[in-house]
Formats: structure tokens, C-alpha cells, sequence
């Protein structure tokens, strides 16, 4: 489960970031590969949106897709 970097507590994952109700923080939430880790493009066309991982994975499936808060999200060294 991720926590609020400020306070520690629970994150509630709403439809376009991370929420803390304890302390009212929002994060912006990035897609990651769940094989590699790594940020997902993120393709929007006609409505549908779709993942795509430019690291060798392809596209990932919607349900596979992890979002974790932006300011959590690993950087490339």
C-alpha cells in the first residue's frame, strides 16, 4: 500500500491522482510497466485509452497497468 509522503498514511487512488484524507495531499499518478517498472506512454485516440511500455514489454493490457504517485514513481539513473 502506498503512503503519503507527508504524514504517512494510506493513499486512495481516485480517477486522476493519488488523495490523502488525512492531510489533503494529491499526488499525480504515473503508469508503470508492471514488468520492468518503468513509465508507460500513454496513448489516447477516439476515446480509448492504451498503454504502450518503450522498453521491450509492448502494449500492457488496462488491468495490468500499475499507477503509482507520481513523486514515487523510480527514476532512471
Amino acid at each position: 500500500m502506498t503512503k503519503c509522503e507527508k504524514c504517512q498514511h494510506p493513499l486512495t487512488l481516485s480517477d486522476n491522482d493519488f488523495f490523502c484524507e488525512q492531510c489533503a495531499a494529491h499526488y499525480a499518478r504515473q503508469a508503470q510497466c508492471p514488468d520492468c517498472h518503468q513509465p508507460l506512454q500513454v496513448l489516447k485516440a477516439c476515446g480509448a485509452v492504451d498503454y504502450f511500455c518503450p522498453h521491450g514489454h509492448g502494449l500492457i493490457s488496462k488491468k495490468r497497468v500499475e499507477f503509482v504517485p507520481l513523486s514515487h514513481a523510480p527514476t532512471s539513473s
